[in-house]
């Protein structure tokens, strides 16, 4: 029997999260292992008026590709693909992997050369989100590879997944207004600040925040979402961080990062796993080692290590950064062909200091 929650999901994401209007052309990234909600979201769309059209991404075409190609068929970017993000109105990846690791194998200077190939998609992407040309939003369908990483059975976690989107409410819609009501709080209180600081045990960071914007992440751009978020001005950040949870890109983990910063460049970058992997992916251009992000977690229904970020960076007592790539609409301008969230848990006599003034402490906001 089908679970109910597929359905409710899938017209949350297309109701909520991108509000798709008659007319509109709908891109669905979807893959096999996901094909229960690439149906009911196809469905939604359709009963919302839109035009939806499924772009099969499976991971097995990526492996084989990095591991037969030539470094031109690995750098090329279809011209049907660039037309899809340059005029699609709405773009929605439904991820759902049966094999997280399933790249594992693969020459991480091949990986590499890939993400600058299609740098400038991710540009073209970043650039009409920007502009509001295009709307996205981004989910996981729970599948037992996901599970798996997170510990958990596949029942328990479909239930976390389904209540990390508060589809186990009455009225998820209800429940995201609420969270964007008091995140919008936050930002307003931000406006016009200049500097933060974050102190503790895991930190002691400096970053300027002059005019640049944060921006409310209330579920319509991720699902689940919880977080607030800029882009720090790229020259200024200073100090050190050790993030206290893996940080995982392209299917490798790599423990205990710590980066020290110098005028907004990571000049050290250490680890107790993988280090010679995460030197590798900040030496991939010349913005990779910068903060392209900084973020704050609000989600209380999230509340353990998934390995995986679009839950992660959420759980709420954490702030994460993302190292590489600024979202244009918080003002950041650094441009890369990376962008790596990062977790650190602030629930441990950490402190945030907006202008002198104390913001968040131990994983609660003060201002509120």
């Amino acid at each position: 029997m089908a679970d109910p929650r597929v359905a409710k999901l899938a017209q949350l994401l297309v109701a909520y999260s991108l509000n798709v209007q008659k007319g509109e052309k709908v891109l669905l990234r979807g893959s096999a292992h996901g094909f229960p909600l690439v149906k009911e979201a196809y469905r939604a769309v359709v009963q919302a008026g839109g035009h939806p059209f499924v772009a099969w991404e499976d991971d097995e075409f990526k492996e084989i590709i990095l591991k037969e190609g030539s470094d031109e068929q690995i750098t090329h970017v279809p011209p049907p693909q660039a037309m899809l993000y340059e005029t699609y109105d709405c773009m929605m990846a439904l991820r759902a992997e049966n094999n997280t690791r399933a790249l594992s194998g693969v020459d991480t200077a091949k990986q590499r050369l890939m993400a600058q190939g299609r740098q400038s998609l991710m540009q073209t992407y970043m650039d009409r989100s920007n502009k509001g040309d295009l709307r996205w939003v981004v989910t996981r369908y729970p599948t037992p590879a996901y599970a798996q990483d997170a510990d958990m059975s596949l029942e328990d976690y479909e239930d976390f997944v389904y209540g990390a989107c508060y589809l186990d409410k009455e009225d998820p819609v209800a429940e995201w207004h609420r969270l964007s009501t008091m995140q919008q709080k936050l930002v307003d209180w931000l406006q016009g600040k200049k500097e933060v600081r974050v102190q503790g045990p895991n930190a002691d960071l400096r970053l300027s925040i002059a005019e640049r914007v944060f921006i409310n992440s209330d579920g319509r751009a991720n699902m689940p979402s919880g977080e607030i978020f800029t882009g720090p001005v790229e020259s200024s950040v200073s100090g050190w961080v050790r993030f206290t949870y893996p940080a995982i890109y392209q299917a490798r983990e790599v423990d205990g990062v710590e980066l020290h910063f110098e005028d907004g460049k990571a000049v050290k970058a250490t680890a107790s796993k993988n280090e010679a992997y995460l030197n590798s992916v900040l030496d991939t251009d010349d913005g990779a080692r910068y903060l392209g992000e900084f973020a704050i977690g609000t989600n209380e229904g999230i509340q353990r290590f998934t390995r995986s970020i679009l839950f992660d960076e959420k759980i709420g007592g954490t702030i994460h950064m993302a190292l590489g790539a600024s979202y244009p609409q918080t003002g950041g301008v650094n441009r890369s062909a990376v962008h790596w969230d990062m977790i650190c848990d602030m629930r441990d006599g950490s402190q945030i200091w907006v202008d002198d003034e104390l913001f968040y402490e131990n994983g609660q906001f003060k201002v509120l």
